[in-house]
């Protein structure tokens, strides 16, 4: 068996050279697509075209992703000829999805822009992982990896047909920047959700939310003012979760007017979109980093610095969105609420502080 397997080994090499040439080719054309700008086309851009030929795209590429796994899973070995063809195919075959994402104008959005951007990147890079994968497996046999490999391409393929669509009038539904925009905010309302949940949970756990970890035998109760929040820290507590809440409704409202009134008819109220997305995304890790704050043992001044931070991203949220089309009149109310909410347990928060300055 040595010197067969000595003899196939040069040979499995050589068929394999193609795959190596494959890799280098779509680790280029990842670099292109992660960096690259899109062109603006000549012709008139069709939304509806252009998500029917990126839909087709990736479905040549997950089956072409199935032929060459196919191909080393198993004896006989595939020769170099056979090898360099698949290698044609999945090349092309990325290409073209590559290329039909450069149809997209940055005139469409650019929150739409980046979720197609990443879907596209998703795929090349599942991919390039299926290809490296079968270059470090054993000769033809079918490893784990190289299933788990094809299933990440195919996955990645799928995901073209979970992008958010809108229902267009007698078109087959398709995303727009609305809809990026709106599963961009939902997106950031379900960390927030989250954030909020676990503080709550914390606050609920009681006087000390360190208490079932280390509780003291000997001395029967503990001492350690760092494990468990003050009176003060509580009443400071509170208004933070106030800003929390504030959060959570301000996203809730801000999504809520987008699904109602967002629209794409003029490059105005695409960027109006845009600029809602990009202030919004903020909002989560502004939250994440004052809940952080909020555990014992506290720094008071940190939480107050955290906790102006997160105020401020709110405030720019409600003004930009005040501004927008996507505020008439109608809505105007609770934009005025929320940012009376934000700025009454931002002084309470200033007011708690006020000896930490």
């Amino acid at each position: 068996q040595g010197a067969a397997g000595a003899g196939a080994a040069p040979a499995a090499m050589e068929a394999r050279e193609p795959l190596r040439e494959l890799r280098g080719a779509l680790r280029a054309v990842l670099a292109r697509v992660r960096e690259g700008e899109p062109g603006e086309g000549r012709e008139p851009f069709e939304l509806p075209r252009f998500w029917d030929a990126l839909g087709q795209t990736f479905k040549v590429t997950s089956q072409e992703a199935t032929k060459l796994s196919l191909a080393f899973s198993g004896p006989p070995l595939t020769s170099a000829e056979d090898c360099r063809k698949l290698s044609e195919d999945v090349q092309n075959a990325i290409l073209a999805v590559a290329t039909v994402y450069y149809w997209l104008p940055k005139g469409q959005g650019t929150t739409l822009r980046k979720m197609v951007r990443d879907a596209t990147t998703e795929v090349v890079e599942g991919m390039i992982q299926l290809t490296e994968t079968i270059l470090s497996a054993p000769l033809e046999s079918l490893s784990q990896d190289q299933l788990i490999s094809t299933g990440g391409v195919w996955e990645a393929c799928e995901q073209v047909s979970n992008l958010p669509r809108v229902q267009c009038h007698g078109f087959h539904p398709f995303a727009d920047n609305q809809a990026a925009v709106a599963s961009a905010l939902a997106a950031c309302l379900g960390v927030v959700k989250d954030a909020l949940e676990e503080m709550e949970h914390a606050l609920v756990e009681g006087q000390d939310p360190y208490s079932d970890i280390m509780e003291d035998e000997e001395l029967g109760f503990r001492g350690n003012r760092d494990t468990y929040w003050s009176e003060a820290d509580r009443k400071l507590l509170s208004s933070c979760m106030g800003l929390m809440k504030a959060s959570k409704a301000c996203l809730k409202k801000v999504l809520g007017v987008v699904k109602a009134y967002g629209k794409v008819d003029s490059p105005e109220q695409i960027a109006q979109l845009d600029d809602l997305a990009d202030i919004a995304n903020e909002i989560s890790p502004s939250v994440d980093e004052l809940a952080l704050s909020m555990y014992p043992p506290m720094n008071q001044l940190t939480v107050r610095l955290n906790a102006a931070k997160l105020a401020s991203v709110l405030k720019k949220v409600l003004e930009i969105t005040k501004t927008s089309h996507v505020c008439p009149p109608s809505e105007e109310g609770w934009v005025q609420f929320l940012t009376g909410a934000v700025d009454h347990n931002m002084n309470k928060i200033k007011n708690f502080t006020h000896g930490q300055l």
